[in-house]
């Protein structure tokens, strides 16, 4: 291909070469993705001999030089002796180029003077050609290799800017007799890649070809059961071929294929198939071996038998913590991350799977709704293509009555945001509101003690999804505004907290995801649940980049990596990659028809806070880890820790689930078994809420206990809490990715392990409180579900939790919120005193950590100080406004009627006086930034400025665009795009971010007239800028 073409590279030429090769023989999957690489190579090698062949004339020519100079006494007495020249023109002995030389410089002389031109163009005429035709055929080979040399460069950009993955998936023949036989080309390419690597996996492991593997796949998804003879979604997920090269149906197409699985592979597969077995025995086993060290180093004393065994039970919460991070971290090691497949969306939603996203949230205030619907338009702005609807969902706050002073008020500023957001952007794919407005009214709660929304969030989603099934029997207010009502066909919701940051595309990727053929659910009312695909999908959550009056020591040590990272896809999750399974934390999507079926009757009012992971068990949940969506963090540890006590009242109130003695809405016995794995979730849960009671008891203990080593426990205590922060720092003493120098590693390494550091410091400092907190948190729960029956629905919002404790940031305030903690360092100094105090000097360090946890928690939760502004002296002023009027005086001057209002690109001075008459975006923002700017200084009135903002507007009006952007340069004078034409996203920008300003400041003008100081500072600068002129 490449010595027909002459080292050119054209793709369509390249592609039926290729389609003509299979013909006769196919390629495999390998072979073709090898073409890329192969042609830079071919391409790299034609250039290396075209090299050396001009490397081998240019050596010629050289050697032709000597002669001539030799032949024409340059350098010497006299010229070389005519005969002895005329032995070395034969052809063996310089080549055409160095004769060609040789003649040129020869050809100007007397022949009579230079015998040697003679003898060389007799020479010639001996071999049948002449002097001149040698110079023509010569001429001719170096413009060839010119040619061919501008090829193979202009070849090798085009193959790295051209779309290889388009190429292969044009040409394979597996992906032709995947498409033929089912939704494969609807899937996206990350998905796609994976059947095929499946089926070159399947080829080496037998004797067919991967052809034959993509046919015999494609052969028993066709033979699969229809959708009228079992369920639809069964019947979706065993029709696609996906199904026998990367799901459960993947044994029968080896056994069909004869495969030989290798033994990795059968051992990997035999754990994954006893997963519950296999993983929570190693747990038992680890922290058992986690615990035998300290009491084999204990001895087996009959008198200290007693106290070590206490310890040993107790230190059985901190062992279990190292356990489970050493086993997570193994098995997500050892059998990786596997991304769901997915549905390629990029050019939108379709009808068919119309998507309704909805923040449930409380209207609080006028300030908090108008925030709100700003959120719920910036989701849209990012996630536009398709069929998608944006609601708030909606509750007052608890009421002692029914209707509280300023609800009505508050409902109609959101419904009036709303109706102004589907004025803006109008309607929906297929008709009807964008942007809706779902508003519950209150409920009396006899429990509670209030009028509130009905179950809270989980109540807000049921009764939602009632709607969108036409109920009319919800909680929901009906107006007859298009903004409440329902759409139609809804298939999917998105659910998102009010403090969720959706990324562009993000919707795009979570519906194609679970609409997937082998994601789709599959509710099984035998069990009650779904048993295959996904009801629910959850989406990676990372922390939002902190503002910066909010970016407190404790935001940055507790809230992880923030922002987004390029280099990211799937990452691991132990039981997303052991089980399948995911677990829902409330931010996610789910299949309404599923949810709804799987959650029918399932809870009883007013028993279940914490409904998240609940309802992913019985929905079943998936991980979507290469799917990331943003939410904050708290700042203050307060917050943070109010947060961490619902949550744990949350997981204590699923206690009844956990032992098999809950009941329906009906009040009946449940019936519906859990799985082991989801009650082991709903455990771990548990566990982890007493991890801090043990880890502390196990401490006090050890100091109080005779016989009872108090050094050896401690330092078991210890390891349990620095290994499991220890393990990411040891990951990642080795660069993940090439190319990063080593002083960024090592700084990066470093960051982490300071970063380590402060969280078990920290973690030592509130163990203290975070017992009080937890034991609080699961004693107050126990007493409501075992007596009080009352208060298991209490619940804040974050917004609200932030008001209540960042109004005041005393050091008394956090001593008085974290005093249990303080009762509990005080407790301890006194046991330890009074029964051991040979231990007092190892206790000391960590009561005195806890007796200070209140100051150090008020000192990480404290915002960022506000560095003073420098002063700038009055010369300082004065010069930088004169620099400024020097820079507004170009705009001033070439900024007119011949350039349309729009500002030249730039002035050339020397050698002559020269207008750049083009302007770009950027350019035309920058202008009308400063035109704004020099009315605030006082250059300009109020009334040049409008003019000049009206001619600049009028025009951006009249300049041709592409889909609503302007291209990059246009010449001023006629307005036309110069060439070549092309749009830059970056000038966009910067242009979009202009206007903003623009738009702000021309809006603050019309409440701040220029005061008269500005314009007669302005003047001041006019008179200065003279003076300078002049001399």
């Amino acid at each position: 291909y490449v010595a027909h073409t002459d080292s050119r590279f054209d793709p369509e030429s390249l592609r039926r070469m290729v389609r003509a090769y299979q013909a006769v023989q196919p390629l495999t999957i390998g072979e073709l993705w090898a073409i890329a690489i192969s042609l830079r190579i071919l391409l790299v090698d034609n250039l290396r001999r075209l090299a050396e062949q001009i490397v081998r004339s240019r050596a010629a020519r050289h050697k032709a030089d000597e002669l001539a100079d030799s032949l024409l006494g340059l350098g010497k007495d006299s010229p070389e002796d005519a005969a002895a020249s005329l032995r070395r023109l034969s052809p063996t002995a310089l080549p055409t180029a160095a004769r060609v030389q040789l003649f040129q410089r020869l050809r100007d002389q007397d022949p009579a003077a230079s015998p040697a031109l003679r003898g060389l163009e007799q020479l010639l005429a001996a071999q049948g050609t002449t002097a001149e035709e040698m110079v023509r055929l010569e001429h001719q080979r170096q413009a060839t290799m010119n040619v061919t040399v501008r090829n193979v460069i202009t070849s090798m950009r085009l193959i790295s800017w051209f779309d290889w993955a388009q190429f292969v998936e044009s040409v394979s023949l597996v992906d032709e007799v995947l498409c033929e036989r089912s939704s494969f080309g609807e899937m996206d390419f990350a998905t796609r890649d994976r059947y095929r690597h499946a089926v070159e996996e399947l080829a080496r492991g037998s004797n067919l070809t991967e052809v034959e593997v993509a046919e015999k796949a494609a052969a028993m998804a066709a033979a699969a059961p229809l959708a009228d003879a079992i369920e639809p979604s069964l019947a979706d997920r065993y029709r696609d071929p996906g199904y026998y090269l990367i799901s459960d149906g993947r044994s029968t197409l080896e056994r069909a294929l004869q495969v030989r699985v290798p033994l990795v592979a059968r051992l990997r597969r035999a754990y994954i198939r006893s997963a519950t077995s296999g993983f929570l025995g190693t747990l038992v086993l680890v922290t058992a071996l986690i615990l035998a060290v300290p009491l084999l180093l204990s001895g087996d004393g009959s008198a200290a038998g007693a106290g070590i065994l206490v310890v040993a039970i107790l230190a059985v919460g901190p062992a279990s913590d190292l356990a489970t991070a050493l086993v997570n971290r193994q098995v997500t090691r050892v059998l990786g991350p596997i991304p769901l497949p997915r549905l390629d969306l990029d050019d939108g939603v379709p009808s068919r799977l119309r998507t309704l996203v909805v923040v449930p949230t409380l209207l609080i205030s006028k300030t908090e709704v108008e925030a709100q619907v700003g959120a719920l338009e910036v989701h849209y702005l990012g996630n536009r293509e398709g069929d998608l609807r944006f609601a708030l969902l909606s509750d007052w706050l608890d009421g002692p009555t029914e209707h509280v002073s300023g609800d009505d008020e508050l409902l109609a500023e959101a419904a009036a945001a709303i109706d102004r957001l589907n004025e803006r952007y109008g309607e929906a794919p297929g008709g009807g509101a964008r942007f809706l407005l779902f508003h519950r009214k209150r409920t009396w709660n006899e429990a509670e003690g209030c009028w509130m929304g009905w179950e809270r969030k989980r109540g807000k989603l049921q009764e939602l999804n009632a709607l969108l099934r036409g109920s009319l029997t919800t909680g929901m207010l009906t107006s007859g505004r298009t903004a409440s009502t329902p759409p139609m066909n809804v298939r999917y919701v998105v659910t998102l907290d009010v403090d969720t940051r959706l990324p562009p595309g993000a919707l795009g990727r979570l519906v194609g995801t679970i609409a997937h053929p082998l994601n789709q659910p599959t509710f099984e009312p035998q069990a009650g649940r779904v048993t295959q695909g996904y009801g629910v999908l959850q989406p990676r959550i990372t922390s939002t980049l902190p503002a910066d009056h909010e970016a407190s020591i404790y935001q940055r040590i507790f809230s992880g990596s923030a922002g987004i990272d390029p280099y990211a896809s799937a990452v691991s999750d132990v039981y997303q990659d052991l089980f399948r399974e995911g677990s829902f934390t409330g931010k996610g999507i789910y299949d309404v028809d599923a949810f709804s079926a799987a959650m029918a009757d399932r809870v009883p009012e007013n028993a279940l806070l914490s409904h998240d992971l609940f309802e992913g068990v019985f929905a079943r949940a998936g991980l979507v880890t290469d799917v990331e969506l943003f939410d904050a963090s708290p700042s203050n540890y307060l917050v943070a820790v109010a947060r961490q006590h619902r949550w744990a009242r949350g997981d204590w109130q699923l206690l009844p689930w956990i032992l098999g003695r809950a009941r329906d809405a009906t009040g009946r016995r449940s019936r519906c078994s859990i799985p082991a794995i989801a009650r082991w979730k709903m455990v771990d849960n548990l566990r982890r809420t007493i991890s801090a009671p043990f880890t502390l008891a196990t401490l006090v203990a050890a100091w109080t206990l005779p016989s009872v080593s108090a050094g050896l426990w401690t330092a078991v205590v210890l390891i349990t809490v620095i290994v499991p922060a220890a393990l990411p720092v040891v990951a990642g003493l080795l660069p993940q990715r090439q190319g990063i120098s080593k002083r960024s590693h090592v700084r990066a390494v470093g960051a982490d392990i300071a970063l380590a550091a402060a969280h078990v410091g920290l973690g030592f400092t509130f163990l203290a409180h975070q017992a009080w907190l937890m034991i609080d948190a699961i004693v107050r729960t126990l007493m409501r579900l075992y007596g009080t029956r009352r208060n298991l629905l209490e619940w804040r919002t974050a917004a609200q939790a932030k008001a209540s404790h960042d109004v005041e940031l005393d050091l008394a305030g956090f001593y008085r919120q974290m005093a249990g903690g303080v009762v509990v360092a005080v407790a301890s100094a006194v046991l330890v005193l009074l029964l051991k105090p040979g231990a007092a000097w190892i206790a000391a360090p960590f009561v005195g950590l806890w007796l200070l946890s209140p100051l150090v928690a008020r000192w990480v939760s404290l915002p960022p100080r506000e560095s003073a502004a420098e002063q700038l002296s009055a010369a300082d002023v004065g010069a930088l406004r004169l620099t400024a009027r020097r820079t507004w005086r170009f705009f001033e001057a070439f900024v007119g009627p011949e350039d349309h209002g729009l500002p030249p690109d730039n002035f050339q001075d020397d050698p002559r006086p020269v207008v750049a008459h083009r302007t770009s975006p950027t350019n035309i923002g920058m202008y009308l930034l400063a035109t704004v700017t020099a009315r605030d200084f006082g250059w300009i009135g109020t009334l040049e400025m409008v003019e000049r903002l009206e001619a600049t507007l009028a025009t951006i009006g009249r300049l041709e665009r592409v889909r609503g952007h302007l291209y990059n340069w246009y010449d001023t004078r006629d307005l036309h795009p110069l060439e070549p034409a092309y749009v830059s996203s970056v000038d966009s920008g910067n242009l979009a971010g202009h206007l903003l300003a623009l738009s702000n400041a021309c809006r603050q003008m019309i409440d701040q007239p220029l005061p008269v100081a500005a314009a007669l500072a302005g003047i001041e600068d006019a008179i200065a800028l003279t003076k300078e002129a002049a001399g």
